[in-house]
């Protein structure tokens, strides 16, 4: 389903879609309001959003319409790359965030994996989320230790649902790996690696892997000395 105030929004939407069969749009609305009605009806798998409109703008639609149909998949559409959006779009539900300067080729593959699971969390992202989320002390303080202090110290202090494999597998995802190259450095299979993260989120109530990211940095999962060495 699309969601923008503009017809030339879209449109071009739509003509990207329409690019590749894997894609069937359901249909479209006009504003925050309408996009929570026609979700409610149409029950679409994906929704692009934008987040820019008069009156119910994305963001407030997204809390809604998750609110009803919590396992559709959301993705934000703006031509603002600034950060806040994008953390408060996800807090909101939303699983991606597309900017509309973005090439054809790159919108279709990054929905088509938003549509199977498989977006990784870019590594500067999680690095972002790292500085963002971890518990509240000035931001030199944070960047000062992460050198030096690994976070695992902090582990035996939290509980986790969660099983041994379970947490590397969760490692991994924090570090920014697709599912390919996780399957890979723990000499496991992709479709295993699927199922570990859908597990994952169950137990966590978590939708996607920015917030999986944020829970590990956040309950000590993560070692904070190799994680910022790979980024």
């Amino acid at each position: 389903m699309l969601v923008d105030d503009h017809p030339h929004g879209r449109e071009g939407m739509r003509i990207i879609l329409s690019e590749d069969a894997f894609f069937q749009v359901a249909g479209e609305a006009s504003g925050g309001e309408e996009a929570v009605l026609l979700a409610e009806k149409l029950q679409p798998d994906l929704i692009l959003m934008d987040i820019r409109m008069p009156g119910i703008d994305g963001l407030e639609a997204t809390s809604r319409i998750k609110s009803i149909l919590p396992t559709v998949k959301i993705v934000m559409v703006t031509v603002s790359d600034d950060i806040a959006d994008l953390f408060e779009a996800i807090k909101r539900g939303a699983q991606g965030y597309l900017l509309k300067n973005l090439s054809p080729s790159a919108w279709l593959d990054y929905l088509r994996a938003v549509s199977l699971d498989e977006t990784p969390m870019s590594r500067e992202l999680a690095t972002r989320i790292l500085h963002e989320f971890l518990p509240n002390r000035s931001r030199e303080s944070r960047v000062a230790s992460a050198a030096s202090t690994p976070l695992r110290s902090s582990a035996s202090q939290s509980t986790t649902p969660l099983t041994e494999r379970e947490k590397e597998i969760l490692e991994r995802v924090a570090l920014g790996e697709p599912n390919r190259e996780v399957a890979s450095t723990l000499g496991i299979s992709e479709h295993t690696v699927k199922n570990h993260l859908k597990n994952i989120l169950q137990k966590l109530h978590l939708d996607n892997r920015v917030q999986l990211t944020r829970y590990a940095f956040e309950h000590g999962l993560m070692d904070r000395n190799r994680g910022t060495e790979r980024f």
